[in-house]
């Protein structure tokens, strides 16, 4: 199993769900919704620590070279970010009426008690989070912060530290365990004939997605094409690389060499580059924020929740800072923003899983457009920063 992929696991473990809902007796099913439960009252301890650990490395990163060009550049991923995840709200919201119009309200994942919908588990075992969302996300910012003005390098050292930590929990703990977490949850939607609905909106959801993508990618670089007086068809062409390598990775951390050498191909000045494209691998996350959006949109549309844009619009703002240098491993993205789908969205461990498969399985394409996108930022902070070495 771990010669495969993660997308060809998640896969297989979808087809076996599927499989073993219609094999299995109710007591079967029983069992692997046991482990659902333990393996999601863990990932519930786990945010808040997944939140720190992520947050505050990022921000007190960020805050080492402080300058006109950070802020620039961080400006830029930041808007970057939130118009995808915008874009991507009105596009699902105009097309989500037609595109799944025999979905709405077919499995009430909203439910007080999943096991009205599902079958329960067979017992749990609480495990309390240390703290709260929330309290994780101030405490991150307050500590990122206070790491960054004072330049506190032990401290700085021992949350870097605690970050591989993290990352080490999620690549070889939480990552290998997914696949087997979405399993049960597809054989509990079968044993109760619910899955071929869900799939049918799976499957509708991908290409609008991709679709998103390739939106975003080709209007970042008619905007960072137009201020360079480039044609953004060749800019694009030349990145290809670069996005090929992304979906072979699911890394944009991974791809940075190849990001790297094609911006400087489009003409990015080597200091500009050097600079911009590490940096914007951990901070900008639009291809990446469109599919969090919309798998979330599209949950929250066949389960009949609210879904409007004084909803999503503070969880785009707090996701855009949320994700700030998500570990290089594929599911970065998704397991950091989990407390904020539970706290901001209302998600319950059923829904939360169905999240964590739809994102997984096109990771790969929300990576490369993330970092496709990088080089369009690069092309434009280099013509900002030229500008201002002409008028200084």
């Amino acid at each position: 199993m771990k010669k495969l992929g993660l997308l060809p696991r998640l896969v297989l473990a979808i087809a076996c769900g599927i499989l073993l809902g219609m094999l299995l007796p109710r007591s079967g099913i029983a069992v692997l919704a046991t482990f659902n439960g333990l393996f999601s009252n863990f990932l519930n301890f786990v945010i808040p620590l997944i939140i720190i650990g992520f947050v505050v490395p990022g921000i007190s990163e960020l805050g080492q070279g402080a300058g006109k060009t950070l802020a620039l550049t961080a400006g830029i991923a930041y808007a970057s970010t939130i118009l995808a995840g915008s874009l991507a709200y009105f596009t699902d919201t105009a097309l989500f009426p037609s595109l799944l119009k025999n979905s709405a309200n077919i499995f009430d994942f909203s439910a007080a008690n999943p096991e009205e919908s599902l079958v329960g588990s067979l017992f749990t075992v609480e495990m309390p989070a240390v703290m709260g969302v929330m309290t994780a996300l101030i405490l991150s910012f307050v500590l990122g912060l206070g790491i960054a003005a004072t330049r506190a390098e032990v401290l700085k050292k021992a949350f870097d530290e605690f970050q591989r930590i993290i990352s080490k929990l999620i690549e070889s703990v939480i990552i290998p365990l997914l696949p087997f977490h979405v399993l049960g949850i597809f054989a509990n939607m079968t044993f109760t004939g619910e899955v071929a609905k869900i799939m049918s909106v799976f499957l509708k959801v991908f290409a609008l997605i991709i679709l998103l993508h390739c939106v975003v990618i080709l209007l970042q670089y008619v905007v960072a094409g137009s201020a360079a007086r480039k044609n953004p068809i060749r800019l694009i062409r030349t990145m290809l690389p670069a996005y090929a390598t992304a979906i072979g990775t699911q890394s944009s951390a991974a791809t940075i060499p190849v990001t790297l050498a094609q911006a400087k191909k489009n003409g990015v000045s080597p200091e500009v580059a050097d600079f911009v494209i590490p940096l914007c691998a951990t901070i900008h996350l639009a291809g990446s924020t469109i599919t969090l959006t919309s798998c979330s949109l599209a949950i929250m549309y066949i389960s009949g929740m609210p879904s409007s844009f004084g909803v999503i619009l503070p969880f785009l703002l707090m996701l855009g800072v949320t994700m700030v240098a998500a570990p290089g491993v594929p599911g970065g993205a998704v397991m950091a923003a989990l407390g904020l789908i539970e706290s901001m969205l209302g998600f319950n461990e059923t829904m939360c899983a169905l999240m964590i498969a739809l994102y997984l399985a096109q990771d790969s394409f929300g990576t490369a457009c993330n970092v496709t996108g990088d080089g369009a930022i690069a092309i434009l902070v280099d013509r900002i920063v030229s500008g201002w070495k002409k008028t200084a």
